[in-house]
């Protein structure tokens, strides 16, 4: 059992003191934002030690799944989580690392590749077991809760 699935759960009105929304669905909004600012919180948390930000992690994990092909910046971008982070500017700090390379595409001149390192695999093996919320407040789902909950994000998403 999780520290997460011990804590009395707290309703959306008592958490922001606000007992009443205009309908259902500013309440829902409002508690998924809040959900997510609370996921995003928890998982920084276990990335801190590690010396990565969530951009920084997600950039490796790109890479990772490209590997051992590299990836462009705009390929970055695309697949990026959180579209308002500047992947250049990630990819730089990455870089001072030690976790990814850069160098120039040999097809296109005016693109780079940016590759993941061996360093940065080996410690995204060490960081497997914190991916995936299984640390945080999403491990009080069942699997069934999981899929509805995935198939109702999706739908949000459209």
């Amino acid at each position: 059992m999780t520290s997460f699935e011990t804590r009395p759960r707290v309703r959306i009105e008592d958490e922001i003191k606000q007992q009443q929304f205009k309908n259902e669905y500013q309440k829902a909004y409002i508690n998924l934002m809040l959900t997510s600012s609370r996921l995003q919180v928890q998982q920084a948390a276990l990335f801190k030690p590690f010396g990565l930000t969530l951009p920084q992690f997600n950039i490796l994990r790109i890479l990772r799944g490209q590997y051992p092909k590299p990836a462009t910046i705009s390929l970055l971008i695309e697949r990026m989580m959180d579209k308002t982070s500047n992947a250049s500017r990630i990819v730089d700090r990455l870089e001072a690392k030690e976790l990814v390379t850069r160098k120039q595409c040999p097809n296109d001149r005016r693109t780079v590749d940016v590759l993941i390192t061996e360093k940065a695999l080996a410690l995204l093996k060490k960081m497997d077991g914190c991916e995936g919320g299984r640390e945080t407040g999403i491990a009080n789902l069942t699997d069934s809760e999981a899929r509805e909950l995935n198939r109702i994000l999706d739908k949000i998403r459209t």
